[in-house]
């Protein structure tokens, strides 16, 4: 019955988490959208939701990152948008997150986070340009990768270091206790 317990406690707080993860992504989204920031390339953003997405791939199971990124790009696409950029997101997202959960299911001890995070950030702009791709029927649209490559190097950079002050922060946190285990199990 004790294990009954505990499996059902950390289901709970996987739960938990991956709500709080979401809640602040789309806030984070909420807040990037106020800032006027001109990157001087189309679409480019400084991606700061993605701090949450690359710390929930750090302390939880790919499925529930993988929940937390649908339900944060569902959530912001409702708020802001239309069908189309639903699709730029969704795609940027997935390819966000398979990119940065392969970097880290293979090289979490050889990695860093900034690391990841940058090849998260570049894989997210080859997402959204795959999505124009599709939606304007052009593969023309590839003539922006240098730039979004740019930045998202520069993006990545700076949400892997916030990542990287975020996971120590969060790790003396009792509620991360459980999954802190795993990793070093």
């Amino acid at each position: 019955m004790s294990s009954l317990n505990e499996h059902s406690s950390i289901a709970l707080k996987r739960t938990v988490i991956v709500s709080i993860f979401a809640a602040v992504a789309v806030v984070l989204s909420l807040v990037e959208a106020l800032i006027p920031v001109n990157m001087s390339v189309p679409g480019a953003k400084l991606g700061l939701a993605n701090i949450m997405v690359l710390t929930c791939l750090y302390f939880l199971r790919p499925r529930d990152a993988l929940m937390m990124v649908v339900l944060k790009t569902l959530l912001t696409a409702f708020i802001f948008g239309t069908f189309s950029s639903l699709l730029f997101s969704i795609m940027g997202a997935m390819f966000s997150f398979v990119a940065m959960w392969f970097l880290l299911l293979v090289g979490r001890k050889r990695l860093s986070l900034i690391g990841i995070s940058i090849i998260g950030g570049i894989a997210h702009n080859i997402g959204q340009l795959t999505a124009a791709t599709l939606y304007f029927k052009t593969s023309k649209i590839f003539y922006y990768l240098p730039m979004l490559m740019i930045m998202g190097v520069l993006t990545g950079v700076a949400v892997g270091i916030a990542v990287r002050y975020l996971v120590p922060a969060l790790s003396k946190l009792s509620l991360f206790e459980d999954f802190l285990k795993e990793e070093t199990a």
